[in-house]
């Protein structure tokens, strides 16, 4: 009876990462971080159910849950964008238009430009795109940051996460 109990798990297990899986790919780094995620989340819940041994069990799974947390805030680029909505605050939505460099030398090539809805003219837009490119850099830095934590964070509690 311990053995169909056993490859019933096994099979509700592998049935669990198919979606997974199925929506993977193998060029990209984010296709196994959604596996790594997935099984930490499974880890999680078996640490929170009756089936825990471990007295602090519960408490390791809050750590586990808040490295998923981390893990979304850093690679959903929440830190990296937020200069986005900042400047908006401030200065109104953006609009982004590609138009064709006319200097003669680079038929066919296209420049990015930006004009805010408060903008009152080309100075102040300019001083507007000065602005953006400094938050641009920050939220970089933060971001970067934020990947750094999130992984001193796992490597410091990874080897506690068992049950």
């Amino acid at each position: 009876m311990k053995w169909f109990k056993r490859k019933y798990t096994q099979i509700t297990r592998v049935i669990s990462f198919l979606p997974i899986i199925w929506r993977g790919y193998d060029w990209d780094y984010m296709y196994a971080l959604e596996v790594f995620k997935h099984q930490l989340g499974r880890l999680a819940d078996t640490m929170e159910s009756e089936a825990a041994w471990g007295l602090t069990a519960s408490d390791r799974a809050g750590q586990i849950r808040t490295a998923i947390k981390l893990m979304d805030k850093v690679y959903d680029e929440e830190y990296g964008c937020e200069y986005q909505d900042q400047i908006e605050r401030l200065y109104g939505k953006t609009k982004f238009e590609f138009v064709e460099v006319e200097d003669g030398t680079h038929k066919g090539w296209f420049d990015l430009e930006t004009t805010n809805e408060l903008a009152v003219d080309a100075k102040h837009q300019k001083e507007i795109d000065e602005v953006r490119t400094q938050m641009f850099y920050l939220s970089t830095m933060k971001q970067k940051k934020a990947h750094r934590i999130l992984w001193k964070y796992i490597e410091h509690n990874i080897q506690g996460w068992w049950d």
